[in-house]
């Protein structure tokens, strides 16, 4: 006779406290695994759903914006994503996806676009299309026609982007934008004056106040023609007539100043270039193959902080290197010394520079090296006034002294395990054989600690080639070179050097930026390539 799950227990618990069986074991597991499944699936729903929305959030802006191709990407992405976690098998594509996404957004992305931009003549002056130079240039220019009629205008908003919505005097309505010149419209009609439109926000009174310097900006274009002008606001009620200086003449490709007669030409610089060679700025980014490249090199300008800012780099990431090494390594074997005692207290306070933010630590050594009121200065050398960081020799010695205190804990931590991993043995057949310390050291223990340390000096080297947080911290790679034409000092390396070209002064330049930053990539590959084919003789030797 056959008996069910709740007969066995009520048998069970009759007879007293009794052990699950088998088959009730089985239940209770079948019922957990449900349990855990269907919380693990609420989780992915969830996780998935975040992931949608922000693909979806992502999708409009970029509609709004026309990048197209982007939101495809985005859109391709996002299905696939959909299709490995909902599917029952994918196993390994559910752990590498996440990976994969971020090293492609992160890496590859920002390599690949860095390249690109290599080859453009992208900076100041040169942001964006031929076509938003044009609306610039026409809009920079624009005087108010002396009879113009007069247009209503309702101030309104649609995602951030301001707007004017016309009434014109025949009593259509037209809505426009810097960027999107009038288009006739539906709207809501009030005395004869359009206040509202589908998809648009009309802002009240108070907001057109408070954004009274935006308002007075807007330059709506009054037609796909540029020299038809454009329709501005000076108070947001009401809109009249601006027609510009210039004239463009898309066929020819020419833009003519209307006042001086001056024609502008398209001559494939990237800018509007008159005879004489007088550029009309904004210009629009162009493909300029190796020119930055062959200008990072050759130019006359640059050649020569050039040089000295790449001597100075390999100078600067070679002596750091040797110098955290050598003194990590000779802190190393003197705390490793059995006989030393309170060796865990004085490791201790070796690694605590390397525990301190470095960027904390760089900003106290440039208080503390000040020549005016800087600790070093004031109470250690009793008030003299040695500068530090404005000479173009100190500040080198300084950088290299501050990087030795932030970098020898790290070179410390590694050549003390790589000591404690050598065996003792070694060292006790060749005292026996008669060898003295230095001898053992010499021919035993360095050979072997440089077969475990030399991946982690290549490591170093790169590291310190391109320290940008030490440099900039301490002295912003000053003092200045007054006599260079772009903005580069004396303790600039490479990197600090690329910042500065791309990101300071009036004119940035992020085009030969770019170009910086791949000639510092093959350099630093080619060193690493080298030194790594070099730390596989020594492993062959040993």
């Amino acid at each position: 006779m056959s008996t069910t799950i709740d007969d066995e227990v009520t048998a069970g618990n009759a007879q007293g406290p009794t052990k699950p069986t088998k088959r009730q074991r089985r239940a209770a597991g079948i019922a957990d695994a449900a349990s855990g499944g269907m919380k693990m699936l609420l989780v992915k729903l969830l996780g998935l759903g975040i992931v949608d929305a922000i693909a979806l959030f992502g999708l409009f802006i970029l509609a709004t914006a026309g990048q197209w191709l982007v939101a495809a990407l985005v859109a391709l992405v996002t299905i696939i994503v959909n299709w490995i976690y909902f599917s029952r098998r994918k196993l390994p594509a559910k752990y590498l996806t996440p990976g994969v996404i971020f090293l492609v957004v992160f890496q590859v992305f920002v390599l690949v676009y860095t390249g690109y931009i290599a080859f453009t003549n992208y900076g100041t002056g040169h942001n964006g299309s031929k076509e938003q130079a044009v609306a610039s240039l026409m809009a920079s220019s624009l005087e108010r026609v002396p009879d113009s009629p007069t247009y209503q205008v309702t101030v309104v908003d649609q995602l951030g982007t301001l707007g004017l919505l016309v009434t014109d005097p025949d009593g259509d309505a037209f809505v426009g934008t810097n960027d999107q010149p009038l288009d006739e419209v539906d709207a809501e009609m009030d005395g004869g004056k359009a206040v509202a439109t589908d998809g648009w926000t009309t802002l009240q009174f108070a907001d057109v106040l408070a954004r009274t310097d935006e308002i007075t900006e807007l330059a709506v274009p009054f037609s796909d023609d540029p020299n038809d002008g454009a329709i501005r606001t000076p108070d947001g009620s009401s809109g009249y007539l601006y027609l510009s200086n210039l004239e463009y003449d898309a066929a020819a490709g020419t833009m003519t100043d209307l006042a001086t007669g001056t024609v502008y030409s398209d001559i494939g610089t990237g800018a509007f270039t008159s005879d004489e060679g007088e550029e009309l700025l904004p210009g629009w980014q162009i493909v300029v193959g190796v020119d930055n490249f062959v200008r990072a090199v050759t130019d006359e300008r640059l050649a020569g902080p050039l040089v000295y800012v790449t001597l100075w780099t390999f100078a600067f990431a070679l002596i750091s290197v040797a110098s955290t090494f050598f003194l990590g390594l000779f802190l190393a074997i003197v705390f490793n010394d059995m006989r030393m005692r309170g060796r865990r207290y004085y490791r201790v306070l070796m690694i605590l520079p390397y525990a301190i933010p470095s960027f904390l630590s760089a900003l106290i050594w440039a208080g503390m090296m000040n020549e005016s009121f800087g600790f070093i200065n004031q109470v250690l050398l009793g008030g003299a006034s040695v500068p530090w960081l404005t000479d173009p020799v100190l500040a080198k010695v300084s950088v290299l002294l501050v990087n030795l205190w932030l970098g020898f804990p790290y070179m410390f931590l590694v050549c003390t395990g790589a000591l404690q991993s050598i065996p003792d043995e070694l060292q006790e057949a060749a005292t026996v054989d008669g060898a003295r310390p230095w001898a053992v050291f010499r021919l035993i223990k360095l050979p072997l600690l440089l077969v475990s340390v030399a991946p982690l000096l290549i490591a170093s080297f790169a590291f310190n080639f391109n320290n940008f947080n030490v440099i900039y911290m301490l002295t912003d790679g000053g003092p200045r070179d007054s006599n260079a034409p772009i903005p580069v000092g004396f303790t600039d390396i490479l990197i600090s050097m690329v910042y500065k070209v791309a990101f300071t002064g009036q004119t940035r330049d992020y085009g030969l930026a770019s170009a910086y930053s791949i000639i510092i990539f093959i350099i630093v590959a080619v060193i690493s390539i080298i030194a790594f084919r070099r730390t596989k003789s020594l492993e062959e030797l040993n």
